[in-house]
């Protein structure tokens, strides 16, 4: 039987412009997101809390689906430290899910200096094309982080197709949320959370689970909400 087409993951969307705007917008601007993102993050004090639990997973050569609320997205980056391959030994690693927007597409250039790369597609009418691609790439070897609301919300309300992917692919949800000692909160539909310089950082995995009938679908969300609340009240 032939092989499968592979996904390819890391792509470009839509067309930015010309070719110096393609330059500007696809190039430059991811890069110097980057450099100050990477600065910012030098400065941090990061601890994590139930990170073995996870490593396990890795160590099992187990994929799984990293699951948290959009404002904790800044410095998600955090809680992926792993370098991984597949059982071919090509390198693998984290896949986003990320809007054909011109939003969407600097986002996935930025990202993709961390390693971390990109899936095209949006929750709205191409969104079932998106899952699709999701469970793909999960089945050829790659985990995935996934804003569970996003990209507009409404806020911390937990849509279905992180529960999909779960539930057709096996892989295991991991909540995850990223606490800041002291942080700017953006005037944004999400209230984005933003660390200041030196702040301590906590990456708080929570309990990993399966998808295996429609009692679990809150589940995530319940524990989703718990760790916000948690990170809501830590100061450091």
């Amino acid at each position: 039987m032939a092989n499968k087409p592979t996904i390819t993951i890391a792509q470009r969307g839509r067309p930015l412009g010309s070719p110096f705007s393609q330059w500007v917008n696809f190039r430059l601007i991811p890069f110097v997101a980057f450099c100050i993102h990477w600065l910012l993050k030098a400065t941090l004090r990061v601890q994590r809390e139930g990170f073995d639990v996870v490593q396990g997973m890795v160590d099992r050569d187990e994929r799984f689906v990293l699951s948290f609320w959009h404002r904790r997205l800044v410095m998600m980056p955090l809680a992926y430290p792993w370098r991984r391959q597949n059982a071919a030994g090509d390198r693998r690693g984290v896949a986003i899910l990320s809007s054909d927007s011109k939003d969407g597409e600097r986002s996935a250039a930025t990202w993709r200096w961390y390693g971390i790369h990109a899936v095209r597609g949006t929750t709205g009418h191409s969104g079932a094309q998106a899952l699709v691609k999701m469970i793909q790439i999960v089945k050829q070897g790659w985990d995935l982080g996934i804003t569970v609301d996003g990209p507009r919300g409404p806020r911390q309300q937990a849509k279905p197709g992180v529960l999909a992917v779960s539930r057709k692919t096996g892989a295991w949800l991991v909540p995850v949320c990223v606490a800041y000692s002291r942080a700017w909160q953006l005037n944004t539909w999400d209230q984005m959370l933003v660390p200041k310089p030196f702040s301590k950082v906590i990456v708080h995995y929570g309990n990993p689970f399966k998808i295996t009938d429609a009692h679990d679908e809150a589940a995530l969300e319940i524990q989703l909400n718990e760790l916000e609340t948690w990170a809501e009240a830590f100061h450091g």
